[in-house]
């Protein structure tokens, strides 16, 4: 499915996505690992422009909490950053969402229909040049991607992504019913005390005839501040006793989205059936207990199968 909007194509034009200014991978390299460190985090997401008649806007939505940003990988071309959120007051760990940063990366995963990701080929005049993120959730199923370049007007290195779908966050599907898709540009800017992430979001009710409702805008701000106040040593050793678990159960996931045609979940849309048996085994892991391969692949195997061929 196609969408665009005339405010969509504004901010790619001002955003400098589509103009010609030449690629400098080290810069952009050094301004993704940039994103690494230890954060208080100001989560905000606000409805703006009302588009369905009778409509009314919904609340404001404000969190927060405190998070560390690890580096996984680090090559030339490709690096993976994983979130880690720690409660402080109860010293609990959870494994947050996770980025994947590839340059000039020949393909991505598309969400296409309810827990359906298609794999899709890149143009060439999107991809060259451009750094494509993907982003994960806490089990690293798939969330979205996006495509675009790293600017640095004025000395302000920002990245801007191309439109692309997204599922519902877990902050939405709890409480809404009445969209099912949201169309995104993605913007990451680094600043002085760390670094920002905007949203910009339309909600969308996508119908099986293939067409559209657009039910609002929405605009979303998560604002990361760097700190030295917040001992982040529990989320580190979580991550350096799990972070082999972690590399196969990606492993996994990489068998499906690394190529056409993508993946189909067979869970409801909280995911929450694959995430507790995955989680536990962490924690088994974490505890010095022996999880086999077996296991791992018993969960995906339930839950996880190739998305349907496309044409």
């Amino acid at each position: 499915m196609k969408f665009q909007t005339a405010s969509a194509l504004l901010l790619l034009a001002a955003s400098g996505v589509a103009s010609a200014q030449p690629s400098d991978i080290a810069r952009d390299h050094d301004s993704i690992l940039a994103m690494q460190g230890e954060y208080t985090v100001d989560f905000a997401f606000d409805e703006t422009v009302l588009l369905k008649p009778g409509y009314e806007r919904a609340p404001a939505m404000r969190s927060g909490g405190n998070e560390v940003v690890i580096v996984v990988e680090d090559t030339p071309k490709r690096i993976v950053l994983q979130h880690l959120l720690l409660d402080e007051k109860s010293g609990h760990i959870t494994k947050h969402w996770r980025q994947d940063w590839v340059y000039e990366a020949p393909n991505r995963f598309e969400f296409s229909a309810d827990q359906t990701w298609q794999v899709r080929t890149i143009p060439a005049a999107t991809n060259q040049g451009a750094w494509t993120q993907c982003v994960y959730e806490v089990s690293d199923a798939p969330r979205y991607c996006g495509t675009g370049k790293w600017t640095y007007s004025n000395n302000v290195p920002s990245w801007t992504s191309d439109l692309s779908w997204r599922p519902l966050p877990r902050r939405e599907y709890t409480k809404r019913s009445d969209y099912n898709a949201l169309a995104v540009i993605n913007r990451h800017t680094l600043t002085p005390n760390g670094w920002t992430h905007e949203q910009f979001n339309t909600k969308v009710q996508r119908n099986a005839d293939g067409s559209q409702v657009e039910i609002a805008r929405e605009f979303g701000f998560n604002d990361y501040v760097k700190t030295t106040e917040i001992d982040f040593t529990p989320a580190r050793n979580y991550w350096k006793a799990t972070a082999g678990y972690w590399a196969k159960v990606r492993q996994r996931w990489d068998g499906f989205l690394g190529q056409a045609p993508g993946v189909h979940l067979k869970t409801k849309i909280d995911g929450m059936a694959m995430i507790i048996p995955l989680f536990t085994q962490a924690e088994e892991i974490q505890a010095g207990k022996k999880v086999k391969d077996k296991q791992i692949d018993e969960v995906f195997a339930k839950y996880v199968e190739k998305a349907p061929k496309e044409g």
